[in-house]
């Protein structure tokens, strides 16, 4: 099968030469000092590391066809993971989880029939990257601190096969991928284990509408196999996602805001975790402002003599209880490059504030893991790219038709 989706893509990539030089090169990391206060224990902790060191490379082959890929570093920069208030996921906790090296492979075929099919466009995208749900990967956004509703609000590092079809404003998405989480950055999706196929054991539909210029609305569901155990044996996530989001510019500068509620329900219900999320970004001249406010809910899983990490893989009965963690960010960052440089020079002050409460009937409390309910963090670093911010991820084929690769 994907030797047919491989022939399928490149058959559509016969276009004239012009269209074949186009090459898109993107660079990006950020140099940082983070302290976390409260760190588990009650104690506090400061770090200072390379994060977010990322290049990504895209290359049009022919009038429709693209090919993506992403590399990731934070395996060599922050192989013990970043101090994030809140984070979790990927056998982590209170620390961000290094991405796979490989983040994005992936050829995206954006207009499948040309213009054999008038307004229509279908698009078809193979190769690993992000399901189609949810919103953004908080890579491509304006803060250093990922909310800690990652795992809830995207579906990322999955071996995908997207179907899509667009009209007009509306374009909607359909997925098959593997449902198992990745243990380590290096760890490539399970495509089959033994016998059973991991690649389809999970599926996830999207819809998207552009009413009017600058603004989008998304709804997405999913369901997700045994994400936690890599075998299949755990069990499963079921997701839905919907958000508003904005963003419009002009020689002046940028305005950006996002809306965003996700629910997912593990174990048949037995577990439902919520997230609801604003965020907004204000760019004039050289200054940048954003601010984020969260309400997520996070499982608290028993924990190893690592008290960062949690077990792998995970096991119904080391979930302790539910804390709803309550945040609020303010960023000022200044660019430093000169106007028109394909270079960025970005410092900035990060702060993050607000409290941990306790959820439903479980034994989990903040002030048995941190001594306090309050959480206050700062980060100041500066932000080095090449050719601007990063794509968006998980925005693939006839979704991305609009940017250009020159």
């Amino acid at each position: 099968m994907t030797r047919a989706v491989c022939a399928l893509l490149l058959s559509m990539g016969a276009a004239p030469l012009a269209a074949q030089q186009s090459f898109n090169v993107i660079a990006r990391g950020i140099v940082t000092v983070r302290h976390a206060d409260p760190a588990p224990g009650g104690a506090t902790d400061t770090e200072a590391y390379l994060t977010q060191p990322t290049l990504s490379l895209s290359r049009a082959l022919g009038s429709r066809l693209v090919a993506r890929f992403t590399l990731n570093l934070e395996s060599a920069t922050i192989a013990g993971g970043e101090l994030a208030p809140g984070a979790w996921g990927e056998g982590f906790v209170d620390r961000r989880h290094p991405h796979t090296t490989v983040h994005e492979l992936l050829l995206e075929a954006r207009d499948i029939l040309g213009d054999i099919d008038g307004d229509w466009r279908l698009g078809l995208v193979a190769g690993k990257g992000f399901a189609p749900f949810g919103t953004d990967d908080p890579m491509s956004r304006p803060f250093l601190s990922y909310p800690v509703n990652h795992h809830l609000a995207q579906v990322l590092e999955r071996a995908v096969l997207i179907g899509q079809v667009r009209r007009g404003p509306v374009t909607l998405e359909a997925a098959l991928f593997n449902g198992d989480e990745p243990e380590s950055p290096g760890q490539w999706p399970l495509i089959r284990n033994d016998s059973v196929w991991r690649f389809g054991d999970s599926w996830s539909l999207r819809a998207l509408v552009v009413p009017l210029a600058g603004l989008e609305l998304q709804g997405s569901i999913a369901s997700v196999h045994s994400p936690e155990h890599r075998q299949g044996g755990g069990g499963g996530h079921d997701k839905v996602s919907v958000s508003a989001r904005w963003q419009d510019g002009n020689d002046r500068g940028s305005r950006y805001a996002l809306v965003e509620w996700a629910q997912s329900s593990e174990l048949e219900g037995t577990f439902k975790l919520e997230t609801l999320l604003a965020e907004a970004a204000l760019v004039r001249g050289r200054w940048h402002v954003s601010a984020r406010y969260e309400s997520t809910l996070r499982p608290e899983e028993e924990r190893l003599a690592d008290p960062y990490k949690t077990h792998r893989p995970h096991i119904e009965n080391s979930i302790l209880g539910t804390l709803r963690w309550n945040l609020a960010t303010l960023r000022l960052a200044a660019e430093l490059a000169p106007r028109g440089s394909k270079a960025g020079i970005l410092p900035f002050v990060e702060v993050t504030g607000g409290h941990i409460a306790r959820v439903g009937s479980g034994i989990a409390d903040a002030i048995d893991i941190y001594g306090t309910d309050r959480v206050r963090h700062f980060s100041v670093g500066v932000v080095i790219e090449w050719q601007g911010r990063n794509h968006r991820m998980g925005r693939y084929g006839v979704l991305t038709s609009h940017e250009s690769h020159h």
